[in-house]
């Protein structure tokens, strides 16, 4: 079920995504009296779903389950319509009208995209605001993941900044990003009430962003450990723990904090636990307990919420337009420092490309609708970047022809248009299959 939900979470994503951005062409070309003759959702090769001619336009849904187009007359596409280009230009043809009309037209969906991305980050903040935990009120400090051993992190330290930015709210996400983007060369923290400077390793950046490190962070906030739900399925029921019971050690490993457990379990998959467990202040217990092959036990900790307060702001309509712009911008700024360092060599594409199906892994299976929303945000962002790029058969290819156009007032030939179209098409196909080669690697 959880491949389903991120699976369909996708197709909802991108189809909103996809209509809206066509739509960004479609209405400007109306507005100068361009000819649209088909607008769909999804591909149709061979056939579609459904399809109903609206005036000049057909309408339709197509079956494979990614992507759309609008087909606008007297324009060099996708579609490859030769024949039609072969015909004198017509009144009501992309090719007749001015060069400044053709640009709009082509600008209009990375134009929505944008817009979009920034409503929705928006809405996202004026709907749920912004809920964080302060990096003060982290009292137990950090609980150290494998990368953040690498950094030198250890647990129980306090994270105060990243390249010399404060961290205010608690996020390892914060301080990856200042070390992946913005080349943060050491990090500061307080341990045993000293600040401590530690030097970031040259080579953690790519370690971060290594697709096999795809889900691990640098830390985690530490928590005490404390029982809430034992599932009557689980093996830790089966040996007669109760959720009033505490583990205090695993095969003579002190648990504390809930990442301790989850670390003292993981060695023991498939295997037995030997467990000390408190039943009252001055009682303790020894148990035998069957690990699962996933480190488990059948056990649910206490939330985060029973030991730390997170914060939570709200905001009025105008601030979290204003918010959510710079949400996007941000994001955008963080994509082209990505972007920029994919071309110098310092990250490796091979572990930043993904197709669909890592897309779809970045939902959440459960359906979190704030999540899905970020992730749409973000999508929309992302797909008015690479659109914009330079790069035939793309919409960023035809402005530069279209922006070439109204410097010079050269206009490019039909069979020229054709030929780039074609390589850029060729290029795209192989970056998808490239893409997805990786994904399927990934898997084996």
């Amino acid at each position: 079920m959880d491949k389903v939900s991120l699976a369909l979470q996708l197709i909802l994503s991108l189809s909103i995504l996809v209509v809206l951005h066509e739509m960004g062409h479609y209405l400007p070309a109306k507005w100068f009296k361009t000819r649209v003759e088909k607008f769909y959702l999804f591909f149709d090769p061979y056939f579609s779903l459904f399809k109903k001619q609206i005036g000049d336009t057909e309408w339709g849904i197509g079956w494979v389950p990614f992507g759309g187009y609008v087909k606008i007359s007297g324009m060099i596409d996708e579609s490859m319509d030769k024949e039609q280009m072969k015909q004198p230009a017509q009144p009501w043809e992309f090719r007749s009208k001015k060069a400044w009309q053709r640009l709009i037209i082509m600008i209009g969906g990375v134009t929505v995209n944008f817009i979009l991305g920034i409503l929705i980050f928006a809405g996202i903040i004026f709907y749920w605001g912004e809920s964080y935990i302060k990096s003060a009120d982290a009292k137990f400090g950090i609980a150290v993941d494998s990368l953040g051993m690498d950094l030198g992190l250890q647990d129980g330290d306090r994270v105060i900044s990243a390249g010399g930015i404060a961290i205010d709210k608690f996020s390892s996400g914060l301080v990856a990003k200042e070390i992946i983007i913005n080349e943060a060369k050491e990090v500061v923290v307080e341990r045993d009430g000293k600040e401590v400077t530690l030097p970031v390793p040259a080579d953690l950046s790519g370690k971060i962003t290594k697709y096999d490190n795809k889900g691990k962070q640098l830390f985690y906030l530490r928590v005490p450990f404390g029982i809430n739900v034992v599932d009557s399925t689980g093996t830790a029921y089966k040996s007669g723990i109760t959720k009033d019971m505490n583990i205090i050690a695993v095969n003579s490993n002190k648990i504390q904090y809930q990442h301790e457990l989850k670390k003292a379990l993981q060695p023991l998959r498939n295997g037995i636990a030997k467990m000390a467990i408190t039943t009252s202040p001055t009682d303790t217990i020894q148990k035998y307990v069957a690990v699962s092959h996933r480190g488990t036990i059948g056990i649910a900790m206490q939330p985060i919420d029973k030991f730390i307060t997170p914060s939570t702001e709200k905001f009025g309509l105008m601030t979290s337009v204003s918010k959510g712009s710079s949400r996007a911008v941000n994001f955008l700024g963080d994509q082209l420092k990505a972007f920029g360092q994919i071309f110098s060599g310092k990250m490796k594409a091979t572990e930043s490309l993904g197709s669909i199906f890592s897309m779809a892994s970045m939902f959440d299976p459960s359906w979190d609708w704030s999540i899905f929303w970020t992730m749409t945000a973000s999508l929309s962002i992302l797909l008015a970047f690479f659109n914009l790029l330079p790069i035939p058969a793309l919409d960023g290819g035809y402005v530069v022809f279209l922006i070439w156009e109204v410097i010079t007032g050269k206009v490019p030939s039909d069979r020229f248009m054709e030929i780039v179209n074609y390589i850029g098409f060729i290029l795209l196909m192989c970056l998808m299959v490239f893409a997805l080669g990786l994904d399927i690697s990934r898997w084996f």
